[in-house]
């Protein structure tokens, strides 16, 4: 362990001061990430400011229906959360189906917003890896890819991203909120983290002295028809092969609307926008769910290590949609 700084932020101010003074410090809040990518000396940072005493562990309800989710609300929390529950059952399943209980007790919403990836070259510091180390190459490209992305992969990286609750945020349209000292700022789900293209080390659109502070759900009444449904080498602590969050309104037999994100199979949360244009106004049934799924997967790049994920999620995502259509819609 390198020697670093450590600063108790008593408030929103003077954290967002602190890493603005210090380009090298890393926000603290549950730990789960950070400190073990500390403890294998790929994340160095010279301070370290706890934000784990900040008021932003609450849960509001908006008034127009939605919600507002505090950066520091635990994960477990926010699962067993009864507006959660009810308004956005896929939310609460994709935290239950990631980690361990002990983990969602620790681990805050914002810090899994920033998760790292789990590709195996990512952790081992004497593998060659983009992400950790820019213009090193990328050992994963012909090594082992049962982990790794079949979509917005790029010739420098092909790591897929790891997070359970970015998936069902990104489907429900969810907007990240962030402040520095120069203002707060909304950034959509669905543009919060990038791409890898030829910068894979740079992951998310949040700039250094950012905080993130809140996470809004817009009012989405259909969502209560939704599920998670992840697909794993092994039924508890194991990140997907291929994960699929997804709401869905069916009126009369005809898709009136529809939110589809991909997990597991993406180098970010991937929302599934193609699919859902052939979806809405389409009749509700295995043939559409299939056209659908197909579309969204025709650009999937396989390897000889993951080629077996297009076809896990389609059947994964027609199997979800299948189970939605059964169940109905809430009018």
């Amino acid at each position: 362990m390198r020697p670093f700084a450590y600063l108790s932020a008593p408030d929103v101010a003077t954290a967002v001061g602190a890493i603005a003074e210090h380009p090298g410090a890393r926000f603290l809040g549950g730990g789960t990430n950070l400190v073990d990518l500390m403890r294998q000396n790929i994340e160095r940072p010279d301070t370290v400011v706890d934000i784990s005493r900040l008021p932003l562990d609450r849960i509001e309800e908006l008034p127009e229906g939605g919600l507002r989710i505090g950066a520091l609300v635990r994960n477990s929390r926010l699962a067993a959360h009864p507006l959660v529950r009810s308004r956005y059952p896929v939310l609460s399943q994709a935290l239950l189906a990631g980690a361990s209980a002990q983990l969602r007790n620790m681990a805050t919403v914002g810090g899994n917003l920033l998760q790292r990836t789990r590709c195996p070259y990512f952790y081992d510091t004497a593998a060659h890896c983009n992400k950790r180390e820019p213009g090193a190459g990328c050992d994963a490209l012909d090594g082992f890819q049962r982990s790794t992305a079949v979509l917005g992969t790029s010739e420098h990286c092909i790591a897929a991203h790891p997070s359970d609750l970015c998936v069902a945020l990104a489907a429900l349209d969810a907007e990240v909120e962030a402040e520095s000292v120069r203002g707060v700022r909304r950034i959509p789900l669905t543009g919060f983290h990038r791409l890898p293209g030829g910068t894979p080390h740079l992951e998310t659109e949040l700039a250094t002295d950012e905080l993130i502070t809140a996470v809004e759900l817009p009012a989405l009444p259909w969502a209560a028809n939704s599920r998670y449904r992840k697909v794993r080498d092994r039924a508890s602590y194991a990140f997907a092969l291929v994960s699929v969050a997804a709401a869905l309104d069916v009126r009369d037999g005809t898709v009136a609307g529809v939110r589809l994100a991909l997990g597991g199979v993406g180098t970010r949360p991937w929302r599934a926008r193609a699919a859902e244009r052939l979806l809405t106004g389409a009749r509700a049934g295995t043939a559409a769910f299939t056209e659908a799924a197909e579309a969204e997967l025709a650009g999937a790049v396989g390897r000889p290590g993951n080629a077996f994920k297009t076809e896990l999620a389609r059947r994964t995502v027609v199997a979800t949609l299948r189970r939605l259509s059964a169940d109905g819609s809430p009018a």
